[in-house]
């Protein structure tokens, strides 16, 4: 097996290293889910005053309530991520959750002119690898590969529909990705999405599948975003190009959904202009010896994120304990990796990191998600969890 970097803490923060502020989840023996406050001294409990993310994403000030915030020092980051993977865990000793928890886990989709194309892609190729480079070509002829400056559902971006429509080249995927309307979905159950060096997981009978490396937004009720993590949108290619309307069947699988390590709350070190600056950068290492790196630049995205973040949130759509965004990856791997033509797919045991400099490092390890740790801690746990802590009462939210 591929070794993750368990002993070195300095890979998965931030380039300012703990300057920020850094705000995780641990899952503690005996006690459950807790609040963590990531410090150079340590990484601390913070439970007492903070019983959720989201009720801490929904602060006034959350950055400066986790600074403020004492709690137990529960061990190293080395010690906890070390502990962390499900094949090596020691079970009477903290490990790393994703995280967030009471917040729904949204995805927007189609957000890049590449991802755009490779959705129309596999829309035509209807699932099958080895079409699909025959019809890149094509799809590239008829539309252009640099869609990054068309506004969606601007005039210019209309007028272009028109053309395409007259050619018989028009797609839903191209409706979403230069029409007024944004794709955004639910991508993963509340407290089902998995964290840094835990287990990923692959529908079983994928057969083209790819990582979407994305930057993940943290809303409040209001619809302020207050923060930002890494997330991998684990997509099924193939489950999607037979019908967009296995899109919950490519997107939603156990483990599916991978947040983390940490969340960044906004401050004077880091903010949603930071955001809208950020490089994510993404490296698959195989067991065959196979390496595949990209980069994903939100400089490029079509739709900034408080335009997402409007579209999700607002009078037609509630989220009383707010909500995590993924805001969508310019990167569709197409690098072959077997058989000349037919692309890049996961194999088991693959390692994916996901980084960006302000926001660390998320790194994973690909398996079927049956054979991935079940999920079965729900809400109805979790709740029951921080009432016997005494974290929560009768009337509080």
């Amino acid at each position: 097996m591929k070794p993750l970097p368990l002993n070195e803490p300095a890979k998965i923060l931030p380039v300012d290293g703990f300057r920020g502020a850094l705000a995780g989840r641990v899952w503690r023996p005996g006690l459950g889910p807790s609040v963590v406050a990531i410090r150079e001294e340590g990484v601390f409990d913070i439970s007492s005053s903070c019983p959720t993310m989201s009720g801490l994403a929904a602060t006034v000030d959350p950055a400066g309530a986790l600074r403020s915030a004492s709690g137990e020092r529960i061990g190293s980051l080395e010690e906890i991520m070390a502990n962390t993977p499900a094949d090596s865990r020691d079970a009477s000793k903290p490990w790393l959750l994703a995280p967030t928890d009471l917040q729904v886990v949204k995805a927007a989709g189609v957000t890049f002119a590449v991802s755009m194309l490779e959705r129309v892609i596999e829309e035509r190729a209807r699932g099958d690898a080895s079409a699909a480079a025959a019809i890149r070509a094509e799809v590239t002829r008829l539309v252009g590969d640099d869609l990054s400056r068309l506004k969606p559902g601007s005039r210019e971006a209309m007028d272009l529909k028109a053309v395409l429509v007259a050619q018989g080249a028009w797609s839903q995927y191209l409706e979403v990705g230069i029409g007024p309307d944004a794709e955004v979905f639910t991508k993963a159950p509340t407290l089902s999405a998995v964290g840094a060096f835990m287990d990923a997981g692959l529908h079983p009978k994928s057969t083209w599948n790819n990582p979407e490396p994305e930057v993940v937004v943290i809303v409040s009720a209001e619809g302020r975003i207050v923060g930002a993590s890494l997330g991998n949108d684990v997509n099924l290619r193939d489950f999607e190009g037979r019908s967009a309307l296995l899109l919950s069947k490519a997107k939603d699988n156990n483990a599916s959904c991978s947040i983390g390590p940490f969340i960044r709350f906004f401050d004077d070190t880091f903010s949603l202009d930071d955001v809208r600056q950020t490089n994510v950068t993404l490296t698959v290492e195989g067991e065959d010896g196979f390496r595949l790196e990209g980069s994903s630049s939100i400089t490029k995205i079509s739709r900034d994120p408080e335009d997402l973040v409007a579209q999700t949130v607002g009078p037609h759509h509630q989220y009383p304990d707010g909500f995590a965004l993924f805001l969508g990856t310019m990167f569709a791997p197409t690098q072959d990796r077997d058989e000349s033509g037919m692309g890049f797919t996961h194999k088991t045991g693959d390692v994916v990191t996901i980084a960006a400099p302000k926001l660390g490092a998320l790194v994973n390890r690909m398996k079927s998600s049956s054979e991935c740790e079940p999920w079965t801690y729900g809400i109805g746990a979790f709740m029951a969890d921080l009432a016997r802590r005494g974290l929560i009462k009768t009337g509080d939210r």
